[in-house]
């Protein structure tokens, strides 16, 4: 009676792990596509690696939700190959994120040459670009109240007289306010948008890694669970 108990208390607690997990793969799902808005709709960048790590994350979220709803089915159902499968589709899922974590990480580290790269290529292409490029780009400075990659002079090309800034490097938005005001501190940010934008995309690919390494560790407690079960099923105890 004792054995039947424990694993009468295995097959609801791993029913419980499984309603939680399906949670954690929503919010995968959703911490994902913030951080690939974030990366692109703040920054246009060309390196496809800055969206790697956000779209595995997308991906297993996806994979989660709808694997936690196969595990809830073979605990209530007691059958051993779903719970079975469950474990195995559980490790690889894990594998896959350890994988996305380390992407992650080697991201950051190489992710100040991306933004300045990025940065350089957008102030290129600023004046022969589309108004939604330009949008993007005024945006990203409005935002971080900053000014060129570095510094406002990186806007030297901008104008004709060789003084000119975007209106979006204003201190105070008005029309022309960035024209012969480039190195005007009262007028015009002098900072530039590398350091602000590298810390806030650190920031976003941080919490991808923290999501990533949270729900690593409920997936280990959820194969821990199901091999529990499984050992019950196989055994033939009677565990309804």
């Amino acid at each position: 009676m004792v054995v039947e108990g424990g694993m009468k208390f295995v097959k609801f607690l791993l029913f419980f792990f499984n309603f939680i997990f399906w949670l954690c793969g929503l919010a995968l799902i959703v911490v994902g596509i913030l951080v690939q808005v974030g990366i692109h709709k703040t920054l246009l960048m060309k390196d496809v690696s800055a969206s790697a790590a956000p779209v595995v994350i997308i991906a297993l979220g996806v994979v989660i939700f709808f694997i936690a709803f196969f595990g809830c089915c073979g605990a209530w159902k007691e059958n051993y190959c779903m719970v079975t499968t469950f474990a195995i589709l559980l490790l690889l899922i894990i594998l896959v994120e350890i994988a996305a974590v380390i992407v992650g990480y080697v991201f950051r580290n190489k992710l100040s040459n991306i933004v300045q790269d990025s940065l350089t290529d957008m102030i290129a292409g600023y004046a022969n670009g589309t108004d939604e490029f330009k949008s993007t780009v005024d945006k990203l400075q409005e935002d971080l109240k900053c000014c060129g990659a570095n510094s406002s002079s990186d806007w030297r090309a901008f104008g004709i007289d060789g003084n000119s800034v975007p209106d979006s490097c204003c201190v105070t938005l008005a029309p022309d306010c960035g024209k012969g005001t480039m190195t005007d501190a009262a007028k015009v940010h002098q900072k530039g948008c590398h350091d602000a934008l590298e810390a806030f995309l650190k920031k976003n690919i941080l919490w991808v890694i923290v999501a990533a390494l949270i729900i690593a560790g409920l997936q280990i407690l959820g194969i821990v669970f199901s091999c529990l079960l499984m050992r019950g099923i196989r055994s033939g105890y009677e565990v309804m």
